[in-house]
């Protein structure tokens, strides 16, 4: 038997709007996913926590307007942890078509602005995990 696609959840930074983040945790969850929601948190507390849970998607949301600079700096960080390429990286919010596009080039594997269903989504993820190796837990515990 496989194991649940497990994904970590939180609000990047100091933005205070999630009703659009607990939605989606709960919609991963009712398809069968482990969710694990952190809440607000800023990158390093985000690359830490998915290396501790082992998880196999990071999504964040942001909606105060630093996804560009948040989100290159939490890219930066799973670089330099060796695991960029090996899990999948998801951003929402709302944010300009330009900047959805510039988030794509930063490393997101799927950017979901505003109204995105969640068959969008739940679709995106998967297709984005099939594209990815999965990650094998010994390998995150040591990039401690």
């Amino acid at each position: 038997m496989s194991r649940k696609t497990k994904v970590l959840l939180a609000k990047l930074g100091l933005d205070v709007h999630n009703r659009g983040l607990v939605t989606v945790a709960m919609e991963l969850r009712d398809e069968g996913m482990e969710v694990i929601y952190l809440g607000n948190c800023l990158p390093d507390e985000i690359i830490a926590t998915a290396i501790q849970e082992q998880v196999d998607v990071i999504g964040v949301s942001s909606l105060g307007g630093a996804h560009l600079s948040l989100g290159s700096l939490l890219m930066q960080k799973a670089e330099q942890k060796g695991f960029k390429e090996e899990l999948v990286f998801l951003i929402g919010g709302v944010f300009s078509p330009e900047d959805a596009e510039a988030l794509a080039k930063i490393g997101f594997d799927g950017v979901y602005p505003p109204g995105s269903s969640r068959a969008t989504i739940v679709s995106g993820l998967k297709a984005a995990l099939s594209k990815k190796q999965a990650v094998d837990s010994s390998q995150l515990k040591d990039r401690r």
